[in-house]
């Protein structure tokens, strides 16, 4: 049933089993025997990948180490995957396909160094505030910062100039500012020949993108996209950051290309001061990349598909890991659909509240046969369960290390014991295993897992926990304990030697697409979604408490469109999409232009967004077009109560 409020999640103290249709307390033997049994009845019946695994953006390494190699080795599946497909799977994409690695490429303190810093599609100074600050210190210094966003965000009120694109025309925007610095005589020809390839065909491409051409498509003046080429172009140290207002659109992976066609063609990345950089939203979403959580890489982003790579974790592990890509998280969805996928297990993710048109993920997975949740909160998603098993996984309760956006490494120490009842997630997988046949499983520490990763992930292998314990952390790569790597990726590429340049970074050619959600008369505005500052994801952590800052979701429209509709401020309204509506306060947002609305994902079990937005998703990365919905605001009849502002209606 959903709340008519906001209130704090309790946290779970004892496992949960699914009886007679309803979750009941059990004790520990009885939820891992069921939740055992569940996995071997339904891999008996249709095989390995009847089984998917998401695991967790907010656990240590070490526990997504384990979960991946749980469905690896015991389970025998490659279907693992993690909250990375739904915010920044595209950065990872793009960036490996040009770099062969999928971090970013600089570190925080570079920032402050540089000569111009470009906010693409984020609004770090709230969704990555202490990022932000060393962003501010680059300004202070005199840095130039252009943000580009289709919001006035509080990001874009530090600006030096707010380019305020329509929503999906990141690539024609992009492709004005490559042909304005390729026509001004400006892209650095002598790295675009040692480093790159590609390149006569990515200059034909740009070129119908004239400065006229892309101010009418994207409606940002073409004096600010001339000046923007420039100064990127001219910039001794160029640094290039994204969030999600790039990354969460059907063609995502696209979008990111075009920005790192921008660095390639003005030689801003492999030097200090200049990178590209995706943003992370959870603390630990690179983590759980780099530990192999994802369903076409093992630990380190090595190639699933390579036999030799294969053969060293088969020899460690004592496994047959499968010679195929698994399915990611998008990808199981639609299996589920099919009846292809029966089982899953969900360690600390929500995806009946955070994905795309939430309502069909909902239905998937209860169509299931057999679903098990390892979380700290009883979370939508966890109340659809056959067992739930209560983790000590909260910060402060466990040992381990997480990876930060700039790719660095850091410890992470237990300080409080778990509620009585919780039990650690990596000690839960390791019994769930023993039950699966896999007697080896036994892992006495977070440190011995770590060990074996280093075994076999030779970024990771100089860090020892005692050197990130000395250092504050390292930043991967690290080959040797001996050794520390420059802060920065692909230097390489500037090697005058071509042995040692190795492969060529390529441009890539790109169409425009616009979104998939067509605007229409019936559904004439386009809603983006994205955080604010003061609430976390979909709400599990910190809705319930009240804020100074906010009390909870709104519909934010311009002054315009507000009159135009004949709503004003705190008045609730029927917001519909093609897919459901839902009802809301409105907000006056001077920062949004005409035909633009704006909320987040904030408030779930009081108005759940994600069950209006589109599931249309990138084909190379699985991520949904959360950015860029159609819908139709109404004004509803006299006698709505404050209660109705819960409802969520079918269409």
């Amino acid at each position: 049933m959903r709340r008519r409020k906001s209130e704090p999640y309790v946290r779970l103290v004892e496992p949960l089993v699914r009886e007679h249709g309803v979750l009941r307390p059990a004790g520990w033997e009885e939820a891992l025997e069921r939740a055992a049994e569940g996995f071997r009845r339904n891999v008996a019946a249709k095989g390995p990948d009847a089984f998917g695994m998401f695991s967790c953006a907010r656990a240590t390494n070490e526990m997504n180490y384990v979960a991946q190699k749980f469905t690896r080795a015991v389970i025998g599946t490659n279907n693992v995957d993690s909250c990375n497909r739904t915010c920044h799977a595209p950065s990872v994409a793009g960036l490996a396909r040009v770099f062969d690695s999928g971090g970013g490429t600089s570190s925080y303190r570079e920032i402050e160094d540089a000569d111009v810093v470009v906010l693409w599609g984020s609004n770090a100074r709230e969704a990555h505030p202490i990022f932000f600050q060393h962003v501010l210190k680059a300004v202070h210094k005199g840095a130039k910062l252009f943000v580009v966003d289709p919001r006035k965000t509080s990001t874009a009120k530090w600006g030096h100039r707010w380019l305020q694109l329509h929503v999906g025309t990141d690539i024609p925007l992009a492709h004005a500012v490559a042909r304005e610095i390729i026509h001004s005589g400006l892209a650095n020809e002598a790295f675009i020949e040692r480093a790159t390839e590609g390149f006569a065909e990515f200059k034909a491409s740009v070129e119908p993108w004239t400065l006229e051409v892309a101010e009418e498509v994207t409606g940002v003046p073409k004096e600010l996209i001339r000046e923007l080429a420039h100064a990127y172009a001219r910039a001794d140290r160029g640094q290039m950051s994204w969030t999600l207002g790039i990354t969460e659109h059907h063609n995502g992976t696209n979008n990111v290309l075009s920005l790192i066609n921008l660095a390639l063609l003005c030689g801003h990345v492999g030097r200090y001061g200049a990178g590209l950089n995706p943003l992370r939203g959870q603390n630990n979403v690179q983590g759980g990349g780099d530990m192999g959580a994802i369903p076409d890489r093992l630990p380190g982003f090595q190639d699933i598909l390579s036999p030799e790579v294969r053969a060293k974790y088969d020899a460690l592990w004592g496994s047959t890991i499968p010679p195929y890509k698994g399915q990611n998280l998008t990808q199981m969805l639609e299996a589920m659909e099919r009846g292809d996928m029966t089982c899953v297990y969900i360690i600390g993710e929500n995806p009946v509240q955070s994905e795309a048109d939430s309502e069909h993920t909902r239905k998937r997975l209860s169509n299931l046969d057999h679903v098990v949740v390892q979380d700290i909160f009883l979370t939508k998603t966890a109340q659809l369960a056959d067992v739930v098993l209560p983790a000590s996984a909260a910060w402060c309760e466990t040992d381990g290390t997480f990876t930060n956006s700039e790719r660095r490494v850091q410890r992470v120490r237990k300080a409080l014991e778990a509620p009585e009842g919780a039990r650690d997630d990596i000690a839960i997988l390791c019994d769930l295993a023993r039950r699966l046949g896999h007697d080896e499983w036994d892992y006495t520490s977070a440190e011995q897992v770590w060990d074996e990763l280093r075994q076999l992930s030779p970024m990771h292998a100089g860090m020892t926990y005692q050197r990130l314990a000395d250092l504050g952390g390292i930043q991967w790569p690290c080959y040797s304990e001996d050794t520390i790597e420059p802060s920065f990726l692909h230097g390489r590429l500037w090697e005058e030697d071509p042995a040692k340049r190795g492969r060529p970074a390529p441009f890539s050619v790109l169409d425009h697409s616009p979104p998939v959600d067509l605007l229409s008369d019936e559904f004439p505005l386009r809603l983006t979604t994205g955080r604010r500052l003061d609430s976390y994801n979909t709400g599990v952590q910190s809705s319930g408490f009240e804020s100074p800052l906010r009390r909870g979701e709104t519909l934010d429209l311009c002054q315009e469109d507000a009159e135009l509709l004949g709503v004003r401020q705190d008045e609730l309204v029927q917001i519909s999409s093609r897919r459901g509506a839902i009802v809301a306060p409105v907000r006056i947002d001077d920062g949004l232009r005409p035909g633009l609305a704006f909320m987040t994902f904030h408030f779930p079990d009081e108005i759940d967004v994600n069950s209006i937005t589109i599931e249309a998703t990138c084909p190379i990365a699985g991520t949904a077009e959360y950015k860029a919905s159609a819908i139709r605001v109404e004004k509803l009849p006299p006698g709505i109560t404050e209660d109705d502002r819960f409802t969520v209606v079918p269409v």
